[in-house]
């Protein structure tokens, strides 16, 4: 009983992932097939995040492959204030193909590649060694516990989802086989949008319901395209891509979008005049009901590039250079100590070469 009622649990779960993903089954295997990725490793993505690019760890992994910033970058992916790439399906799986290719090349099979995904080459290089060999069911053994519990687990969990995945039978006759005909009958398509393109007309040209473009894009940490100088790519479902070759147009009086965060002494009013943006604008975009500021409260501020009033954001800040002091930097800029200490939430006087320090002027 206690078998079945397993069976029963991993079914439904391996469907409920299938669900969260069907549209970007077919554009990841795509690209595990050109990498020469062996295409069970679909399912490794299942037991990293079933198939969410909204899973996060508590050890701050990401994403449908559940990378760490600093592995994520390594691979090429973009982590900033706009963007987290880790929770692109495409990048992020390109990404992880790339990881695992390296892992492949460095432990020469696939299963090793797999749990040196999970728990780190260093630690499977040692249990390797502990071992005295790279069997399989030498470094599964419970008893000696070469690998830690989760890695043991993680291997037979992609196993049995590849079973699953692969059972013809099971699939077709399950109350879950809609799901399957979904993943084989949609997928995404990749579109350019210029610097600053509002999400919401986009998705409002072409007749595609807002949220749905935002679970496409959970990589775009808000509701517009990064203000970067090259056009950025986002992800449409292909059904809408005919509509968005007939009905798109770039706008010609075009906004970009700067992030400011709130520090001490701060306004609206400053903010606007600071990016020549009446303050009513900054309200109305980022739905203010009132004028009071939070300390580090991010605001979206749209910014008309045709305007000559944009102050440039820079002029505000001060790198500190070799042999620079708080009271050198003070009498330069004619600003006081305790400003300074104030606006950097600085506790003494100790400041260090290559510091950005906020100025006001």
């Amino acid at each position: 009983m206690r078998v079945r009622n397993s069976q029963v649990y991993r079914s439904k779960h391996f469907f409920h992932a299938m669900d969260h993903a069907y549209i970007y089954i077919p554009a990841v295997k795509k690209i595990l097939s050109q990498y020469n990725i062996p295409p069970e490793f679909l399912y490794l993505a299942m037991a990293e995040s079933n198939f969410s690019n909204r899973a996060y760890s508590r050890k701050r992994a990401a994403g449908l492959w559940q990378f760490m910033p600093s592995t994520g970058k390594s691979f090429g992916l973009r982590i900033d204030e706009y963007v987290d790439e880790r929770r692109d399906p495409i990048k992020s799986t390109k990404a992880a193909a790339k990881y695992l290719s390296s892992l492949y090349k460095r432990f020469g099979k696939w299963y090793l590649a797999a749990i040196a995904y999970n728990c780190g080459g260093g630690r499977l290089s040692k249990a390797i060694k502990e071992a005295g060999s790279d069997d399989l069911s030498i470094l599964l053994n419970k008893k000696k516990r070469y690998l830690p519990r989760e890695s043991r687990l993680y291997i037979r969990k992609i196993v049995s989802f590849a079973l699953l995945g692969y059972d013809d039978k099971f699939l077709l006759e399950s109350e879950y086989a809609h799901i399957l005909n979904r993943a084989s009958a949609f997928s995404m398509s990749t579109v350019k949008l210029p610097s600053g393109e509002s999400l919401k007309r986009f998705a409002k040209t072409i007749d595609l319901p807002l949220k749905t473009l935002k679970k496409l894009n959970r990589h775009l940490k808000y509701d517009f395209v990064p203000p970067y100088k090259k056009d950025y790519e986002v992800y449409i479902p292909y059904v809408k891509l005919n509509d968005f070759k007939q009905k798109y147009r770039r706008d010609s009086v075009k906004n970009i979008y700067k992030i400011h965060v709130v520090s001490n002494g701060d306004n609206l009013s400053y903010i606007g005049k600071k990016y020549g943006v009446p303050y009513k604008v900054i309200m109305d975009f980022n739905n203010l009901k009132h004028t009071r500021l939070k300390l580090k409260q991010k605001l979206i501020v749209p910014i008309d590039v045709t305007s000559k009033t944009v102050k440039i954001n820079t002029k505000h800040y001060y790198l500190v250079k070799k042999g620079d002091t708080l009271e050198s930097i003070s009498k330069a800029h004619k600003v006081s100590i305790k400003n300074i200490r104030q606006q950097n939430r600085l506790r003494g006087s100790l400041i260090r070469v290559g510091e950005r320090l906020k100025i006001y002027e």
